[in-house]
């Protein structure tokens, strides 16, 4: 097993594969004059844009030591994000332990296998929190086997985000339109995104608006957190101070979003569905000309749940 990381490992082989992902144009019929562009985030080897944190947080950890004594990385995930750790665990030599809610899509728990990694699956109906506790219970009772990741707390999440995603956007927007963007649209699964690229945005333009989208409580989108009632677990990271404004979005609108960017070419989950969604709405306020939000993951992800099926898709 690697204990270290040799200087430069991360721009080199696999971890040089991860991030300067694409920035798309999405022709949604935004009100003329406002454009709507989107970071294609499937690209990444993983097919997701948790590639990106889990990257730093894994190598970070590495430089550190955390594995010099034969311990396992654990974390708990709703897949994308145990596809990562899997797939650079496997990269790096770092055995790896993910902690899923049962409910995971069949394509997810399939990928995370093949790459080695070991699977603890929770009950589907307690929900993605009570896969996020039981991850902290194996850390508490078993420190000497596990070394807990916690991508809700750790802050090379969020980093990945401030020095990756957030200059990225700014450069390709700068390409695209000669300025800098007026609106960023994201989620809040582990706060990452919002709260990396975010505070990189705003420092770029101070009146930069930052809309967070909200799924329903049930069922929910994959990956989101719907927050706001007693008892969720907001994420350590998160700063709910850069969030200008909250929509909510349906999983049955994030969907019908999804089919309509397979439209334009694009085949990606139901979050992105929600972050263009979110989009088009904050478009049509006519406030911001320039709107940028992140596609996520891949629709490949998706089969097995049913959300491609040509009844689902008419």
């Amino acid at each position: 097993m690697m204990e270290t990381l040799a200087a430069g490992t991360e721009t080199r082989g696999l971890p040089a594969a991860i991030g300067q992902t694409p920035l798309v144009s999405l022709d949604l019929g935004a009100p003329s004059g406002i454009r709507i562009y989107a970071k294609l985030e499937s690209v990444n080897p993983g097919g997701s844009i948790k590639d990106r944190p889990v990257l730093r947080m894994l190598t970070e950890a590495l430089r550190a030591g955390r594995f010099a004594t034969g311990r396992r990385l654990l974390d708990s995930s709703s897949g994308n994000a145990g596809i990562s750790y899997a797939m650079l665990g496997a990269a790096l030599g770092v055995p790896i332990t993910i902690v899923v809610p049962g409910n995971a899509s069949r394509e997810r728990l399939d990928r995370i296998v093949a790459h080695g990694a070991e699977l603890i699956m929770t009950d589907p109906l307690k929900g993605y929190d009570f896969a996020l506790d039981e991850a902290k219970r194996l850390a508490a009772e078993y420190p000497e086997r596990y070394w807990y990741c916690d991508q809700y707390s750790n802050p090379d999440n969020w980093r990945a985000h401030y020095a990756g995603t957030g200059p990225e956007i700014l450069a390709q927007i700068e390409a695209e339109t000669g300025d800098v963007p007026d609106a960023f649209v994201a989620g809040v699964g582990t706060g990452g995104t919002l709260t990396g690229a975010g505070r990189r945005l705003k420092e770029a333009n101070p009146n930069l608006h930052i809309l967070a989208v909200i799924p329903e409580r049930f069922p929910g989108i994959e990956g989101l957190k719907p927050l706001g009632q007693p008892g969720d677990i907001v994420p350590a990271i998160l700063d709910e101070g850069l969030i200008d404004e909250r929509t909510e979005v349906t999983s049955e609108e994030a969907a019908a979003m999804c089919a309509r960017l397979t439209r334009l070419g694009l085949f990606v989950g139901p979050s992105s569905g929600a972050f263009a969604a979110g989009a088009l709405r904050l478009a049509a306020t006519g406030r911001y000309r320039t709107i940028v939000t992140v596609l996520s993951d891949t629709g490949e992800r998706y089969g097995s749940t049913g959300m491609w099926r040509r009844e689902a898709m008419s």
